[in-house]
C-alpha cells in the first residue's frame, strides 16, 4: 500500500521520513495551506446569516503546494495527518482533509511530542480522527480575531491613522500603555537607611523601640542617631538551614524567560531556534528531534522521560543528587495537553553534540537539558546566619549565607548563591562601629516591562496562548506601537492615542480581563462545552453597534502640514506614515499622488548578481538602512522594489539549499541558512 503522511515543515519531513517504511510518502504543507476569505460583509469571509458559517480558500502562495498534495493524494492508499500537537495543527489538519479530495481514502491523525523514533513509530500504530471540537476552538479563535482585527483596524486607520488593533494585541499595548502612567503618575518617597560599620561586616537598623524603622527625612534620622551610644550588644545568633528547590522544567513562557534573561534572545529568536531543534537536527548517524514540542504551558514531566532522567543523574553525580519525580504547574490557563519542553534523550549531552549545532542552537537546547536535568534533583542547602545587635532603642541586623550543598546548582550553573559570612562572635559581646552611615534614598516607580517580564505578565493575565507571545510582541514592534530603550519597552505616541481611543470606544473588548476570559472560552470549547456559532453571534452583535459608534463619534485625526506645497498641484504637503516610516506627500491624495524623494541623498545599492527567488526578474542588491532601528545596517534585497518587497535574511553565498533548492545565505551570525528560514530552516 501507499501510504502519504502529511506534515507541516520540510524539515520535518526529512526527519520523519527516516523512521518509516518505503511505503509511506512524506511530504510538508509548508504550514496553513487555507484561510478566510476576504469577500462578503466587510471582507470578513464569514456568512453572518447563516449561523456565521466560515468561507475559505486557499493562499495564494500555497496553491502549488495543494495542487502537489492533490497529486500524492491520488497516488495513496492512505493519509496521515501529522500536523502539530495543538489546536493550530489540529485546523490544519481539518483544511487538508477538507481540501485534497481525499475522497472515500481511510484518513488518521497521528500526533507525536517529540519527533524520535521510538515516538513516531508508536504515533503511526495509535492513530486517531481528527478533533472536532478543538477544530471549532481554533475555528473559533480565528473568527474573532478576524472581526476585531478588520473592523478595529479600518477603523483606527481611518480616524487615527494607526495600523492595525487586535484582540490580544491590544491587550498586551494596554499593559505597557497603563504602566507607563504608572511611572508618570509616581511621585517619589524620601526615605533614609543607617548601617553600623564593623570589621568585616555590615549591620542595618531594622527597628526602633520594637517598631519597624521608617525613616522619611535627614532630621528625623539624625533626632534618632543622636539617641545611640557607642556600644553595641549582640543580642542573638540565629544559625538557619534554608533549601533552594529546583525550579520546574520550561514551558513555552518560562523558555522565552529565561532565554532573554540568561541568553539575550528575543522572543521570537528563541522560538525559530526551539523550532528547528524539535523538527530535527542532522547528528551523522541520524537525524533527530533534540527536544520536545515547544509549544506548551504544561510543566509536566513523563514518567517514561523522568525514571530514566533520575537514574542518569544517580548513575553521574550520586545518589546525594537524586531528586523526585515532581507535579506539573495548574492554574486556570493551564491546558496541559502535553509535557514540558525536554530534551528527547537524558544521554544526549550537549557538549557531545556541540559540533552538529550552530552556537545558539547550542546555546538553547543546553539551557533547557539543564534545566530539565536540575528539575529532578535535590535542592541546594544554605547556612544562612542572622545576628542581631541593639543599641539603647535600637535593633540593628546583619545576615550572612553559605553554600552548603550544591543540589541541582551543580548542573544549573545559570543560578547562583551569592556567599558572605560573618566574624565569630557571641551573645553578650560589645562591638563598637567604626562608622555610622546614613544614607537619603527615594523610592522608584515600577520598572518598565523587558520582553521577559512582559511575556511573565501575558501568562499571568491569560493574555494569549503559550504560542502567541512571540507574534504579538513582534507586532507592536513592527506597528511602531513601542520602542525599546535598556530592552524597556516604552509606548510611542501612536501606541498610547491606539490605547487612548480603545479604551474609550471598546474598552470591553481590549481589557485584560476580558482578553483572558475568552481563553477561558475558547478552552470550554475545545471540551465540547460550548456552541462556536453562539459565542460568535453573541459577541458579533455586542461588538457592532461599538464599531458603529465610534464611526460616529471618534474624532478623525488632522494631518501634520510641512510648511510646503505640492510642486505638481499646489496643495498644502503633509506628513504621512507607512510601515518604512515618515514620508512627505500631497494632502490632495488620490488625485494627486505626489510623493516628495530625497533620491541624491540615497547611496547607489551594490549589485550581488543573484536573480531575486521571489519575483524572478529583479537581482538581489547590497542596501545600507536608512532609517529605524537598523539605521546603517547592510541588508540584501530585490531591486525590483515596491512591486517587489522581497528581503534576504542575509548575504548570498551563491549556494543553494541542499534541503528545498532556495538559495543559502550567511546570515549575521556567521551561520550559512536556507533563505525560506520561515519554511525550511536549514543551519550549517
Amino acid at each position: 500500500m501507499n501510504k502519504l503522511v502529511i506534515v507541516e515543515s520540510p524539515s520535518k519531513s526529512k526527519t520523519i521520513e527516516q523512521y518509516l517504511g518505503k511505503e509511506y510518502q512524506v511530504l510538508s504543507s509548508k504550514g496553513h495551506i487555507r484561510d478566510l476569505a476576504i469577500n462578503g460583509v466587510g471582507g470578513l469571509g464569514l456568512d453572518i446569516d447563516n449561523g456565521f458559517e466560515p468561507r475559505y480558500e486557499v493562499i495564494k502562495e500555497k496553491k502549488k503546494v495543494v495542487s502537489d498534495l492533490i497529486k500524492a493524494v491520488h497516488k495513496s492508499d492512505e493519509v496521515y495527518l501529522a500536523t502539530d500537537p495543538d489546536r493550530e495543527g489540529e485546523a490544519i489538519s481539518w483544511h487538508l482533509k477538507e481540501t485534497l479530495d481525499i475522497g472515500n481514502r481511510p484518513t488518521k491523525r497521528v500526533i507525536f511530542n517529540e519527533i524520535t523514533r521510538d515516538r513516531v513509530l508508536e504515533a503511526f500504530n495509535h492513530p486517531r480522527d481528527i478533533d472536532y471540537n478543538l477544530v471549532s476552538s481554533q475555528e473559533t479563535r480565528r473568527i474573532l480575531d478576524r472581526i476585531i482585527g478588520f473592523k478595529l483596524s479600518k477603523l483606527l486607520q481611518n480616524k487615527i491613522k494607526s495600523k492595525s488593533a487586535g484582540r490580544v494585541q491590544s491587550a498586551t499595548l494596554k499593559l505597557i500603555v497603563d504602566r507607563e502612567k504608572e511611572i508618570e503618575a509616581f511621585v517619589p518617597e524620601e526615605y533614609w537607611k543607617v548601617t553600623a560599620k564593623f570589621d568585616g561586616f555590615d549591620a542595618e537598623l531594622t527597628k526602633y523601640q520594637n517598631a519597624k524603622i521608617e525613616l522619611s527625612s535627614e532630621a528625623q534620622t539624625n533626632d534618632l542617631v543622636n539617641t545611640l551610644g557607642d556600644t553595641y550588644t549582640v543580642a542573638d545568633i540565629n544559625v538557619r538551614s534554608r533549601k533552594r528547590d529546583p525550579r520546574l522544567p520550561f514551558t513555552t513562557s518560562s523558555l522565552q524567560q529565561e532565554a532573554s534573561n540568561k541568553l539575550n534572545f528575543s522572543s521570537k529568536k528563541t522560538m525559530l531556534i526551539a523550532q528547528r531543534l524539535y523538527e530535527g537536527i542532522d547528528l551523522a548517524s541520524e537525524t533527530v528531534g533534540l527536544i520536545t514540542y515547544m509549544r506548551t504551558d504544561s510543566s509536566r514531566l513523563s514518567d517514561t522521560f523522568s525514571y530514566p532522567a533520575i537514574r542518569y543523574i544517580e548513575d553521574t553525580y550520586g545518589k546525594d543528587y537524586k531528586g523526585y519525580i515532581k507535579k506539573g504547574k495548574q492554574g486556570p490557563n493551564v491546558q496541559d495537553a502535553h509535557e514540558a519542553i525536554r530534551p528527547t534523550n537524558v544521554r544526549r549531552r550537549p557538549d557531545d553534540i556541540k559540533n552538529f549545532l550552530s552556537r545558539d542552537e547550542y546555546n538553547l537546547y543546553k539551557l533547557i537539558y539543564l534545566r530539565t536535568l536540575a528539575s529532578l534533583m535535590k535542592a541546594a542547602t544554605i547556612e544562612v546566619t542572622d545576628i542581631e545587635l541593639t543599641n539603647h532603642d535600637a535593633l540593628f541586623k546583619a545576615s550572612a549565607q553559605q553554600l552548603i550543598f550544591d543540589g541541582y546548582l551543580k548542573v544549573y550553573t545559570y543560578d547562583t548563591v551569592p556567599t558572605s559570612v560573618l566574624p565569630e562572635l557571641t551573645i553578650g559581646q560589645a562591638l563598637t562601629a567604626n562608622d555610622l552611615e546614613r544614607i537619603q534614598n527615594f523610592t522608584t516607580p515600577p520598572p518598565r516591562y523587558t520582553e521577559a517580564r512582559l511575556i511573565k505578565e501575558m501568562e499571568d493575565q491569560g493574555i494569549g496562548r503559550p504560542s502567541t507571545y512571540s507574534q504579538t510582541i513582534s507586532t507592536l514592534k513592527k506597528r511602531k506601537y513601542v520602542t525599546t530603550k535598556e530592552k524597556k519597552f516604552i509606548p510611542s505616541d501612536q501606541g498610547r492615542l491606539t490605547i487612548e481611543k480603545l479604551d474609550e470606544f471598546f474598552n470591553q473588548i481590549v481589557s485584560v480581563d476580558y482578553t483572558a476570559r475568552m481563553e477561558r472560552v475558547l478552552d470550554d470549547i475545545s471540551d465540547g462545552d460550548l456552541s462556536r456559532t453562539k459565542i460568535i453571534t453573541q459577541f458579533y452583535n455586542s461588538f457592532i453597534p461599538m464599531v458603529e459608534r465610534a464611526n460616529k463619534q471618534m474624532e478623525k485625526v488632522a494631518p501634520k502640514f510641512t510648511g510646503e506645497d505640492c510642486p505638481e498641484c499646489g496643495h498644502k504637503m503633509v506628513f504621512r506614515q507607512s510601515r518604512y516610516g515618515t514620508f512627505e506627500a500631497c494632502s490632495n491624495f488620490p488625485t494627486c499622488k505626489y510623493i516628495k524623494t530625497n533620491d541624491k541623498d540615497k547611496p547607489k545599492p551594490k549589485t550581488t548578481g543573484v536573480t531575486c527567488p521571489k519575483c524572478g526578474k529583479g537581482e538581489i542588491v547590497e542596501r545600507v538602512a536608512r532609517k529605524g532601528k537598523n539605521k546603517g545596517k547592510t541588508f540584501y534585497a530585490c531591486n525590483n522594489f515596491p512591486k517587489c518587497k522581497h528581503i534576504l535574511p542575509g548575504k548570498p553565498t551563491g549556494e543553494t539549499c541542499p534541503d528545498c533548492g532556495n538559495l543559502l545565505v550567511e546570515n549575521n551570525n556567521g551561520d550559512i541558512v536556507c533563505a525560506d528560514t520561515k519554511e525550511c530552516g536549514y543551519t550549517r
